[in-house]
């Protein structure tokens, strides 16, 4: 690119860019310039500097990196963030979640609790997150407006849910969705069977024949825990996994989320059909439903992305803090210190996600021509020094509080730590009162 092509509308200047592809590269003195949403220049800062743009940032003891991508979460679900603690999968879900789901879940919860989801992510450096939750035409309205990128994962369950009376329902909501989002430049359907023990084969099926005529994802809950696998061996003699492979539901637009229990036909068949695995630490922590083998899919070429879970379960929206778990805990799982190394780690959260959603040559990492979807993080302060590895620093000694700047199709959404489009106060106040509200009929 020559300083004759049109001016850049903003040039980043930070102190280290770390691309993700290709992959372990850090890149120091370089610069980044945006045109019209996309990446259109990253060179050394001498050549940098020689270009015409409307704007240039001067980032000092910044990284920049591609947005963090949660690929995996119930958005609105913040709304009940510590409701229920320190309780069994099963426990958690029908004796507390579902209880308040029924009572609580309408449209009004669903718009507040995507856009508190909305604000914490982008303050934690998010820049695509993929949400599953009753309501998600409400919860794509949210993402419209604020900026931001998504996957909605529409949910579907054999019985009434918040928002459809059916499956059928769910799916034909799904399907209108699909159409009049088609042509969205920051949001994508994708069709979101709730788990093998909540839907039966015909759905399944008919979930199958719309996802391949649509060309659209299929997110679910799959083996999160051992008790899941066991009871579905026990009443039908097959795996869960074994199940979707039969009904042809696996392959490259399949996104299995949690992935706990992972015997050598389950992997031989992920491999098989490249099928991307979704993996949530803290939650599967928290709920003790036990370890996704990262490493030992890593190694035999499965896609491995990583999400948070709902906040109900986790209890933050915090995709740093996740990868940092996630390193830590396939290094305990396989034994190794040298499993999902730092650099590794940060491709799982960037372009590891953005693969598993279909949208690689988006997002997920710095490249001339893809979205201009970018993190700052600031390395500058005292727990980070000394540096011999920025991205080292980044996974293992930084929090999101060091999140300075973001942007999302190069409109800056977050400034110096400020969001640009939310009101941080007003959607503070909206979520005490809705605290307030819930544990006053929650015993």
């Amino acid at each position: 690119m020559t300083s004759t092509a049109a001016p850049l509308d903003l040039l980043l200047l930070p102190t280290w860019l770390v691309p993700v592809e290709p992959a372990g590269v850090v890149l120091k003195d370089h610069g980044l310039g945006i045109r019209d949403g996309r990446i259109a220049f990253i060179g050394p800062r001498t050549a940098a500097l020689k270009l015409s743009a409307r704007e240039v940032r001067e980032l000092p003891g910044m990284l920049l990196s591609p947005g963090l991508i949660n690929a995996h979460g119930h958005a609105a679900m913040s709304l009940f963030r510590g409701l229920a603690d320190d309780l069994p999968l099963m426990t958690w879900l029908e004796k507390h979640i579902w209880p308040a789901e029924a009572k609580r879940v309408d449209e009004a919860f669903v718009r507040d609790g995507t856009d508190l989801a909305i604000a914490e992510q982008l303050k934690g450096g998010i820049t695509c997150f993929c949400d599953m939750y009753f309501y998600p035409k409400v919860a794509s309205d949210c993402v419209h407006n604020s900026g931001m990128r998504a996957q909605i994962a529409i949910p579907i369950l054999d019985f009434p849910i918040p928002g459809a009376s059916s499956a059928d329902e769910a799916i034909r909501q799904g399907i209108e969705l699909f159409g009049d989002l088609k042509h969205h430049p920051r949001i994508k359907i994708t069709f979101g069977p709730h788990a093998p023990y909540t839907v039966n084969d015909d759905n399944l099926e008919k979930i199958r024949v719309i996802a391949e005529e649509l060309d659209a994802g299929i997110h679910m809950h799959l083996h999160e825990t051992a008790h899941e696998v066991q009871r579905a061996v026990e009443q039908t003699g097959e795996r869960p996994l074994a199940r979707l492979g039969r009904l042809g539901l696996l392959g490259p637009r399949f996104q299995a989320v949690h992935m706990t229990q992972i015997s050598e036909d389950d992997l031989a068949l992920l491999v098989e059909s490249n099928t991307s695995v979704i993996h949530c630490p803290e939650s599967n922590l928290k709920l003790a439903s036990g370890f996704c083998p990262v490493e030992r899919l890593w190694q035999a070429g499965v896609n491995v992305a990583i999400g948070t879970d709902g906040a109900a379960s986790n209890n933050d929206l915090d995709l740093l803090g996740e990868t940092r778990t996630a390193a830590m805990l396939a290094k305990a799982v396989a034994g190794s210190a040298t499993a999902l190394d730092a650099h590794r780690a940060l491709r799982m959260a960037t372009l590891n996600g953005a693969r598993a959603m279909g949208m690689e040559s988006e997002i997920g990492s710095l490249e001339v021509g893809k979205a201009a979807d970018i993190v700052a993080f600031d390395l500058s302060g005292l727990a980070q020094q000394p540096i011999y590895d920025p991205v080292s620093q980044l996974i293992y000694a930084t929090g999101r509080d060091c999140v300075k700047h973001l942007w999302v199709a190069g409109k800056q959404l977050l400034d110096d730590r400020q969001l640009t489009r939310m009101d941080e106060q007003q959607l503070t106040a909206m979520a005490i009162a809705w605290g307030q509200r819930i544990s006053g009929h929650h015993e």
